[in-house]
């Protein structure tokens, strides 16, 4: 059915308000109307936009996650170059470029704009009609790879103009990661035992050019635009401190931090302004640039080689030392990932003592050729934790000798492993007690045990009453009671929940566990399969990878896991305290509406338990998972439900869904 004009306006006027909005909170900074505001009309727009699906345009707010992951990247040629800059590293090297300039232009002086050089990756978007139609990176300068879904993941690029702009326009711009947003980053990559990325520039770019948007889009990126390319139909600015206005007219986010400047010395002041509080921005720099601000003094200076004459770049200063590398640690983490880290003699960069730096992994050190008693090279950023950038092999003495990663756990002597193609050793003991209070806290939240939060688990830890996993079936009220602040109606309340938890599903079970590898969806499927854990444990990696789903990195993450004799113990012991380790095949109703849907929960629902309402909805034909994917028909949110999830959904088009419309559902489907 084709919409009626009211609608098509009605759709029209969403996208202009929601433009606006993002415009004002991701550019501007300055939101006019609550996040809940927003939701509703963007919950609006697509509810308009599924009705209609033939009104549905690139440039719509609902299209920034909507293309599926791609096969690989197109390459895309530039109107014009982007070209790289010259660097200058000190005062006597900018002046020498001003003086070149000043020769070449045969002039005594010239206005400059000075801007923080943004340490990211340079794209290039192109726009038609003010319309967002192409991104790219810089490439070569020349030609760069298509990565137009990744960017319109960005909030702070605009999909379609605010204003009237030329029929075709490249801009150019800097994609970078907030320092947060990689501070975050590489806490959930090392919670999950994957290897943190060096510094924010590497984050930025290995996000920007994900295969799957949806990856680049949870990585929370930013852009600041500094310039544009090719350009056809309207006049633009004549200067570069105009177009960086220009910009900022059209919806862009251009970096606030610049300056016009009129001699060499505005723009040193400019310089050692930003070389001292650059660290305390959110984002990160490596410099300002220095441009000519009048455009069109740019084509008469020209340009050598890939660098043109008419700006530079003006370094800070490098922050490294040289020290020795005295003993190589290791840390162990939740997942049983043996992290090496450098202990050194301590040494000033930067204005910070250095005493260790990290060594990311075996690969790493190993590449480097790093050794105990080097001399090494350490650097220190603002957004980098200090780590080795090479050794010195020529302070060599001989008595220097390589590393070796024990096959030993340093924590608890349990049997270290390396699964081919993984970068991390891991620690394959479950109760090892350096990964054992991440492990109890995960257990805890898959096994739904509520009222055990985060310090309770640590309490229970550090009073001994657990010991391992399954050391919280045996646990009794009066040991309970004793613990300062546990009241007895907590205590039992705590209980009541752990009994309960003994009937979660095999799969449940399985995802608790811990085992590398072995998620929500990758355990539901192995619970399937074997159907008991007896059957489970004995299984070979031959076994697990005749099954669809299930490839040589989990097969081998599963049988290793099992072939440590504390893991097996841990297993017989749950079994021993009731905990169900054979799975339980749901009575399935014909014919039913539910029938191959996927329902996803985040929150408490009032009238029903978490687990009572999956049984209902597995009963009718549906299926459950414990996160949110492009597979997932419904989230079900209840009182005090996930940001994370809720966001994915609605980015996803996920119908949501309160516990109202659930039991609903059930009533009808049953």
């Amino acid at each position: 059915m084709a919409a009626d004009p009211k609608t098509v306006e009605r759709i029209q006027r969403l996208r202009e308000e929601i433009n606006y909005h993002n415009y004002r909170y991701y550019t501007l900074d300055s939101p006019v109307i609550s996040d809940a505001q927003y939701d509703r009309l963007m919950q609006e727009l697509r509810e308009l936009e599924s009705r209609y699906p033939e009104l549905v345009t690139p440039d719509s707010p609902t299209q920034r996650v909507g293309a599926p992951p791609a096969e690989g990247f197109a390459e895309v040629e530039h109107g014009l170059p982007m070209l790289s800059l010259a660097n200058a590293f000190n005062g006597d090297e900018l002046l020498a470029w001003h003086r070149r300039v000043i020769n070449l232009l045969e002039r005594a002086s010239f206005p400059m704009t000075c801007e923080l050089k943004i340490d990211g990756l340079a794209v290039n978007l192109l726009y038609q009609d003010g319309v967002l139609v192409q991104g790219a990176t810089r490439g070569d300068g020349y030609r760069g790879e298509e990565i137009t879904n990744n960017l319109r993941t960005i909030k702070s690029i605009p999909l379609r103009l605010i204003k009237q702009a030329p029929s075709l326009m490249e801009v150019r711009g800097e994609v970078y990661m907030p320092r947060d947003s990689f501070e975050a980053l590489n806490r959930d990559r090392a919670a999950r035992g994957e290897p943190t990325f060096a510094n924010p520039r590497n984050s930025a770019a290995g996000s920007v050019r994900q295969l799957d948007p949806a990856i680049t889009a949870s990585r929370k990126l930013d852009i600041f635009v500094y310039g544009i390319g090719r350009v056809e139909g309207n006049s633009t600015p004549s200067t570069q401190w105009e177009t960086l206005q220009w910009l900022a007219d059209l919806g862009f986010k251009a970096n606030p931090h610049s300056r016009l400047c009129q001699s060499t010395q505005e723009v040193e002041d400019f310089y050692s302004e930003f070389l001292e509080k650059h660290e305390q921005l959110k984002h990160g720099t490596d410099g300002i640039v220095v441009k000519v601000n009048d455009l069109r003094l740019w084509d008469v200076l020209g340009v050598v080689g890939r660098e043109p004459r008419y700006a530079v770049a003006y370094k800070w200063p490098a922050r490294q030392a040289t020290t020795q590398l005295r003993k190589i640690g290791i840390n162990v983490g939740r997942t049983g990932s043996l992290n090496p880290y450098a202990i050194l003699e301590p040494v000033q960069v930067g204005g910070v003592t250095i005493k260790q730096a990290t060594l990311h992994n075996e690969d790493y050190i190993r590449a480097k050729d790093i050794r105990i008693g080097d001399w090494v090279v350490v650097e220190r950023a603002g957004e980098v934790i200090p780590q080795i950038v090479a050794p010195v092999p020529g302070r060599r003495t001989g008595a220097e000798c390589p590393f070796v990663f024990p096959s030993q756990c340093p924590v608890c002597g349990g049997a270290v492993v390396r699964p081919p193609g993984d970068a991390m050793h891991r620690c394959t003991n479950i109760s090892c007690p350096a990964q054992l209070f991440e492990r109890i806290k995960h257990f805890v939240a898959v096994m739904e045990i509520e009222g055990l939060g985060e310090q309770w688990c640590r309490t229970l830890l550090e009073s001994g009453l657990v010991k391992d996993l399954a050391d919280l079936y045996l646990l009794k009220k009066e040991d309970l009671v004793r613990l300062e602040r546990m009241g007895d109606k907590l205590a039992t309340r705590i209980l009541a929940q752990i009994e309960v938890s003994k009937t979660r599903p095999l799969s449940r079970l399985l995802f608790a566990l811990g085992i590398f590898h072995v998620g929500a969806e990758i355990a539901q499927l192995l619970a399937a399969h074997f159907q008991s854990m007896d059957r489970f444990m004995a299984a070979g990696e031959a076994d697990l990878t005749a099954i669809p789903g299930i490839g040589p990195k989990i097969a081998q993450s599963v049988v290793a896991f099992f072939a440590d004799p504390p893991n097996r113990a841990l297993l017989q012991k749950l079994k021993s305290v009731g905990v169900r380790i054979q799975a339980e095949a749901p009575a399935v109703a014909a014919a039913s509406p539910l029938s191959g849907k996927v329902f996803c929960f985040t929150g408490t629902l009032a009238s029903l338990s978490r687990s009572e309402a999956e049984a209902r909805v597995k009963n009718l034909g549906g299926s459950t998972t414990d996160s949110v994917t492009r597979k997932t028909d419904f989230l079900v949110t209840g009182s005090d439900a996930g940001a994370t999830k809720t966001q994915a959904a609605r980015r996803l088009g996920i119908t949501l869904l309160d516990e109202a419309q659930l039991l609903a559902l059930l009533s009808d489907a049953g």
